[in-house]
């Protein structure tokens, strides 16, 4: 009878020590990635998940996006996820979990922040960069082009000038050089110096416009 009642007493102990074990809770998985957590765009990445049990099946992949989750068995206690090509939308929270073949739930660890560089960013500013090149060139040559042709309308004006009263005194010279004398006689000061202002005017712009041009 006494025998019966211990045997009875062992098997309970064992099972529940059993379930114990069942139930106990795992510690959580170790998650890192390599070589950095921030990355630059079109660059590799490698996930690494471990924990104290061999054995053992893990979960990798990205927080509430069920696409990137990847399940993988190892007889060792780690796994690795390698991920490429990276672009800015990867950035994020991934996560690692795993569980034993003794274990019923599964034991995550602490979230991992993924952060990608470059990518959109650089392009913007790259594309907003040749934007003001391309609009200073275009300024600049407009600018250009108008000075040029404002020199050649200088030029062409003084040229039809200096024809102009170049053909003026010459017939004056013969038609009205009597009448010249007497009005150079009376008013030999006042014609002087306007012509001489007139002159001096002109010849100043036109060597102006010559020197710009």
């Amino acid at each position: 009878m006494m025998l019966t009642e211990f045997l009875s007493l062992l098997c309970l102990g064992l099972c529940l020590g059993y379930e114990d074990e069942k139930n106990e809770r795992l510690p959580k998985p170790f998650f890192s990635a390599l070589p950095s957590s921030v990355v630059e765009s079109k660059s590799n990445v490698t996930l690494k998940c471990w924990s104290t049990f061999q054995n053992a099946t893990f979960r990798l992949g990205k927080l509430n996006n069920t696409g990137s989750e990847e399940q993988l068995k190892s007889a060792e206690n780690n796994v690795e996820l390698l991920l490429t090509d990276l672009e800015p939308k990867d950035a994020g929270k991934y996560f690692c979990t795993y569980k034993t073949t003794a274990s019923q739930g599964w034991a995550e660890s602490e979230h991992l922040q993924l952060v990608v560089t470059g990518g959109d960013e650089n392009l913007g500013t790259l594309s907003s960069k040749q934007d003001s090149r391309i609009i200073f060139i275009t300024v600049f040559s407009c600018l250009s082009m108008f000075l040029s042709f404002f020199s050649i309308f200088l030029i062409y004006r003084c040229v039809q000038y200096d024809s102009a009263d170049g053909e003026s005194t010459r017939r004056s010279s013969h038609s009205n050089f009597p009448n010249q004398e007497a009005t150079d006689l009376s008013k030999p000061e006042r014609t002087s110096l306007s012509a001489e202002d007139s002159e001096g005017n002109t010849r100043a712009l036109c060597e102006a416009a010559y020197a710009s041009y």
